[in-house]
């Protein structure tokens, strides 16, 4: 991993997803782009004048000057990723401007924070991450606004059992590796199926040949509440961040994401949601 882009409002919400970017950046030794999306309306009866792109080429320079000041507030007592840069760009909608970003600067995972505790509560009622999950072509990192940066010592992967998995998991080792971390390989299941054991089967099979990481191990859990589980599971076994695969039909996150769960939702998520996208595999 090479590059991680990490987009801000400035807000409050976002200050953890900074800290993880920041984390993530200096272990891996990538470089960290910290993005801010802002817009400068202009009326259709405006007309361009030298005098606006003066305006607009100053908002340029204050909105990267804000980004340093930000990045200085919450990092100076932090590790030193010296690979970093600011950018600031113009765009009415935040997701359309990091998803031009990240066309244009092609890093390999985004950051981006969620208000409160609940970031699937802020997936299903539309947000930034949300656009950013169903039309971003690289990894998605988003960090719940009360979450505490702790070094990643236990990493779970949640699947279906899709081809992708394999793909998704070795991209989590690269992230689990320099911290040491564990992966648990966890699939929840409302059927105990012999086809089910199968799978696991497989995947086990599929992983011994292609992943090399010994800290690393499987668990399937049966249950007929899948979120119920998952969140046990996760408080049980003191998780650092959650991943998931995205795709446009039938993964897991869209069962968790089904409106029947919205208030179980409500005091879900309190770590970090990964999501790896099947074509930016």
């Amino acid at each position: 991993m090479q590059t991680i882009l990490y987009a801000t409002d400035y807000s409050k919400n976002s200050v953890a997803a900074l800290l993880y970017a920041n984390s993530l950046c200096y272990k891996l030794n990538a470089k960290l782009l910290v993005l801010h999306v802002f817009d400068h309306p202009m009326s259709l009866a405006t007309k361009v004048s030298l005098a606006y792109l003066k305006k607009e080429q100053e908002l340029f320079e204050v909105h990267k000057m804000k980004l340093e000041a930000f990045c200085y507030e919450h990092l100076k007592d932090k590790p030193i990723v010296t690979n970093r840069q600011v950018i600031a760009i113009e765009n009415r909608s935040s997701t359309d401007g990091i998803l031009e970003a990240i066309v244009s600067l092609d890093p390999d995972m985004v950051v981006v924070g969620t208000k409160g505790g609940s970031a699937l509560k802020e997936l299903l009622l539309g947000s930034t991450a949300t656009g950013l999950i169903k039309k971003a072509p690289c990894t998605v990192l988003t960090v719940p606004e009360n979450t505490t940066l702790v070094p990643l010592h236990t990493l779970v992967y949640a699947t279906d059992f899709e081809d992708a998995d394999i793909f998704a998991i070795q991209q989590l080792v690269k992230i689990a590796e320099p911290f040491e971390a564990s992966i648990k390989i966890v699939h929840i299941t409302t059927k105990d199926e012999y086809e089910e054991d199968r799978q696991v089967a497989w995947l086990q099979k599929m992983l011994e040949q292609k992943v090399d990481y010994k800290p690393m191990d499987f668990e399937r859990i049966l249950s007929e509440n899948i979120l119920e589980a998952l969140h046990t599971y996760i408080e049980r076994s003191d998780v650092s961040i959650l991943g998931m695969l995205e795709r446009d039909d039938g993964s897991l996150i869209r069962k968790l994401m089904h409106k029947d769960l919205v208030i179980a939702m409500e005091s879900y998520l309190t770590i970090p949601l990964m999501c790896f996208k099947v074509g930016g595999l």
